[in-house]
C-alpha cells in the first residue's frame, strides 16, 4: 500500500466538535496513522474554503483517499464525494468519520474523552479506507410517465406541475372524488378566503389535464421495479355506474331511497344515499353505488337508480378491474387521519352529545353541510352561547402522540372567529402554548383576541356534565388549571370543540412497505434528509409530500407537492439518473441455491434462477442494505464499499493505541 496516499482533514464546526474535542491535537496524531500524506484541521471543511483544500490538496499532493472528521455522513458525504470528484479522484475513495454525533455530543463534559474517542474513529477511517476500490454508478434510463398517489391539495398540486411540463400523470385516490380533506372546510386560516373557492378549480383543472389521467375510486394493490421502471397495479373499485354513459345529472341519487350516515365526507355529521356523489363539486362528477348499504345488493330488490337512470348507465354487474401502469417516478401524497377523540375518554367525545371534533365542527360551518353553515347544537337547532376550544387533543401528549400537529393553533382560531361571527357566543380557548409560525399567523392571533375570545393557559382534565349550582344546569363542565393564575377553573359551555391532532394514515406502514420507504417513530413516511432533502426518500424514485410526510399546513402541503414535481421534471429532463453502485453482488459459482438471502431481501432485489439454480442480485432494485450479506450461510454475497476486508480493516483501525504520542512529520511540512 505504499502507493497509497491519504489525506487527513479534521473539522471544527465552529464550537459543536471543538467546543468538547481537541480538534488540532486529533490532526496531529493522525500523522502518524498509515499512508497518511497530509493531515489538517479546518473551521468549516463543508465551506467553500474547506472544500477547496481537498481539492488543491489532491492535486499537489497525489493523495489517492480522502478521509473527513467531521459531523453525519446524512449532512455531508455528498458534499465531500463532490471536491474529490471534481479533483479527478473516484468519490468512493472517500470516507467521513462522524466525530460530532459520535464524539463530542455524546462526550459534553468530557474533554478528553471525546478526543481519544474522535481519534479512534479517525484511525477507524483511515485503516478502510485504504481497502475501499473506486465504483461506477449504475445509469437507469426514466420513463416520463409519473404516478402520484393521493388526490388531496398536495397530489393534486403535484400532478398539475407535472402535467403542465407536458409529461404524462396517472392520479390514483382511494375515494370516489379528489379534493381529499380540504374539500371538507369552509374557510382557510388565516386570511378567512373560502376552502372550495380556492380547492374546486385545482380539481377541474386536474380532473380535464389532458396530461392527467385520473382512477379515482382505485387503490394500488403492488409495486415492483425500480427508478425509472416501475410497474404498478391499481385495483379499480367497481363504481356501478358507467362513466362514458353517465352526465352527472343527479337523478339517481335524489330517487333513492335509502340514507344513511355519511361516516367520510360529512364526519357523521349528514346523511347521503346509497349511490352518491360525495359533494357537488366533486371530480369526477360520476357517482358511485355503496354496495354495503344499497337494498339491491342487501335483498336483490329496488333498482330505482336504474329505473330512473336517463342515460342507462347503472351497471349493477360491474366488477372491480385491475389496471397495470409503468412508470419513472412515484409521488406519495396520502395524507392523514384525524386523531380519534375517543382515545381520551374524559373529555367525553362520543358520550356527551355536544362535543365535537374539530372536523365535526368544520362541516358543521360549512355553507354546503349538513346545517347549511349555522352553528347548532346536536339537536339541530339551538344556538351555543357559550363555546369551549380544547387544544392537542391527541398532540404533545405521552400518552397519545407526542408531536405537535402544526395546524390546530390556527384552527382553534378559525373557530374562533367562526362561531363568534354565526352566533355571539362567547368563546373560551384551552391552550398549553399558542404557535403562530408562519406568515400573517401571529396578526391573526391578535385579531382573535382583539374580538374577544378569553384564553385559558392549561391542559384541560376533564369535561363533564355534572352540575355544581343551578347555573351550571344542562351544560357541559370544562375543569382545567389555569396556569397563568395559578388555580383551576371550571367553566359551564353548551358546546365543545376538540382541535384534534393530526396522525399517519392507518394504512401509513403498508403503504411504506409496499412501496419500499420507511416510517418514523411517529408512523409518518420518513425523508432522505430531514433538513436537506425533505420530499425524497430512500428509495430512489419514490416522493412524499404533504401531510404524510408529517404534519403541515396547506401552504406547505403545495409546497411540497410542487417540490416532488420539481424533483421529478430534473430527472425526467435528464432522461437518465445514476444510482448509486453500492449493491450486492452473489459469486453464482458458489451459490447453493438455499434462497435465504431471497426471503430475507427487504426490496425484493434478489431473484432465483431456476435453469441455474442460483439467486442474483438486480443491482438496480438492491438499496446495499446488507441483509442478504449477513444472512448468507456460504458467505458468498459481497457488499460493494462495505466488503468483509473493509469491515475489518475498520475494526482493526478503532482498536489502536490512542495515546501514542504524535510522530514528527517532515513530508509535507509545507502545508
Amino acid at each position: 500500500m505504499s502507493d497509497k496516499r491519504v489525506g487527513v482533514y479534521v473539522c471544527h464546526c465552529g464550537h459543536n466538535i471543538a467546543g468538547t474535542v481537541d480538534v488540532e491535537h486529533v490532526a496531529e496524531w493522525a500523522w502518524g496513522l498509515p499512508n497518511v500524506a497530509v493531515s489538517r484541521d479546518c473551521q468549516f471543511m463543508c465551506a467553500s474554503l474547506g472544500q477547496d483544500m481537498i481539492e488543491e490538496d489532491i492535486r499537489e499532493h497525489g493523495l489517492t483517499h480522502i478521509v473527513v472528521a467531521s459531523c453525519s455522513p446524512h449532512m455531508h458525504e455528498k458534499t465531500f464525494r463532490g471536491a474529490c470528484e471534481r479533483a479527478g479522484l473516484n468519490p468512493y475513495l472517500f470516507e467521513m468519520a462522524n466525530i460530532r454525533e459520535h464524539a463530542s455530543w455524546v462526550h459534553p463534559h468530557d474533554k478528553d474523552g471525546a478526543t481519544d474517542k474522535a481519534k479512534a474513529l479517525v484511525s477507524a477511517a483511515v485503516h478502510r479506507v485504504l481497502q475501499q476500490q473506486p465504483l461506477e454508478p449504475l445509469q437507469v434510463d426514466i420513463r416520463p410517465e409519473t404516478l402520484v398517489v393521493g388526490g388531496g391539495i398536495a397530489g393534486i398540486q403535484a400532478a398539475l406541475e407535472i402535467a403542465d411540463a407536458g409529461f404524462p400523470v396517472y392520479l390514483v385516490e382511494r375515494e370516489p372524488s379528489i379534493g381529499g380533506h380540504m374539500a371538507q372546510f369552509d374557510k382557510t386560516f388565516p386570511t378567512l378566503d373560502c376552502a372550495a373557492c380556492i380547492l374546486t378549480p385545482k380539481m377541474f383543472d386536474a380532473g380535464a389535464h389532458p396530461n392527467i389521467t385520473l382512477l379515482t375510486y382505485s387503490e394500488v394493490e403492488q409495486v415492483d421495479g425500480y427508478v425509472g421502471n416501475f410497474t404498478v397495479r391499481v385495483r379499480r373499485k367497481a363504481r356501478h355506474v358507467d362513466e362514458s354513459l353517465c352526465t352527472g345529472c343527479g337523478t339517481c341519487w335524489e330517487k333513492c331511497p335509502k340514507k344513511v350516515i355519511d361516516t367520510v365526507f360529512e364526519a357523521g355529521m349528514g346523511y347521503r344515499t346509497a349511490i352518491y356523489r360525495p359533494f357537488p363539486q366533486a371530480v369526477p362528477k360520476y357517482p358511485v353505488i355503496d354496495t354495503e348499504n344499497c337494498t339491491y345488493y342487501q335483498t336483490g330488490k329496488c333498482k330505482i337508480c336504474e329505473k330512473f337512470c336517463p342515460t342507462e348507465a347503472i351497471r349493477f354487474d360491474m366488477e372491480d378491474e385491475y389496471v397495470d401502469l409503468e412508470v419513472g417516478n412515484i409521488v406519495l401524497a396520502t395524507g392523514y387521519d384525524i386523531f380519534d377523540a375517543r382515545r381520551i375518554p374524559q373529555y367525553g367525545y362520543g358520550r356527551l352529545a355536544n362535543v365535537f371534533t374539530s372536523l365535526e365542527f368544520e362541516r358543521l360551518t360549512n355553507a354546503a353541510g349538513p346545517t347549511e353553515g349555522k352553528v347548532v347544537l346536536r339537536d339541530g337547532v339551538t344556538e351555543p352561547r357559550s363555546v369551549a376550544i380544547i387544544h392537542c387533543v391527541g398532540s404533545r401528549d405521552k400518552n397519545t402522540n407526542e408531536y405537535c400537529s402544526a395546524i390546530c393553533c390556527m384552527s382553534s382560531l378559525k373557530f374562533d372567529h367562526l362561531v363568534m361571527e354565526k352566533t355571539g357566543a362567547q368563546v373560551y380557548n384551552f391552550y398549553i402554548d399558542m404557535r403562530p409560525i408562519h406568515k400573517g399567523y401571529e396578526e391573526f392571533y391578535h385579531r382573535i383576541l382583539d374580538e374577544g375570545t378569553q384564553f385559558i393557559r392549561g391542559r384541560v382534565a376533564e369535561i363533564t356534565d355534572a352540575a355544581h349550582s343551578p347555573e351550571e344546569e344542562g351544560k357541559l363542565i370544562v375543569i382545567a388549571e389555569d396556569t397563568l393564575i395559578g388555580r383551576q377553573r371550571r367553566v359551564p359551555v353548551d358546546m365543545v370543540i376538540l382541535a384534534a391532532g393530526l396522525e399517519p394514515r392507518a394504512d401509513a406502514q403498508g403503504v411504506a412497505h409496499m412501496f419500499g420507504v420507511g416510517c418514523g417513530d411517529s408512523g409518518f413516511f420518513t425523508e432522505r434528509h430531514p433538513k436537506l432533502d425533505p420530499v425524497a426518500t430512500m428509495t430512489e424514485g419514490v416522493y412524499i409530500a404533504g401531510a404524510c410526510q408529517g404534519p403541515k399546513d396547506i401552504p406547505d402541503s403545495v409546497a411540497q407537492g410542487a417540490a416532488a414535481a420539481a424533483r421529478i421534471l430534473g430527472v425526467i429532463f435528464r432522461k437518465q439518473v445514476a444510482l448509486e453502485p453500492i449493491r450486492a453482488s452473489i459469486d453464482e459459482s458458489r451459490c447453493s441455491g438455499c434462497r435465504i438471502c431471497n426471503t430475507m431481501c427487504p426490496y425484493n432485489a434478489i431473484s432465483f434462477i431456476e435453469e441455474l439454480s442460483v439467486s442474483r442480485v438486480n443491482p438496480a432494485l438492491c438499496k446495499g442494505c446488507g441483509t442478504c450479506v449477513a444472512a448468507c450461510p456460504s458467505q458468498i454475497i459481497t457488499g460493494a464499499h462495505f466488503t468483509f476486508e473493509q469491515i475489518m480493516a475498520e475494526i482493526d483501525g478503532i482498536l489502536v493505541d490512542v495515546h501514542t504520542a504524535p510522530p514528527e512529520h517532515t513530508a509535507v511540512e509545507a502545508v
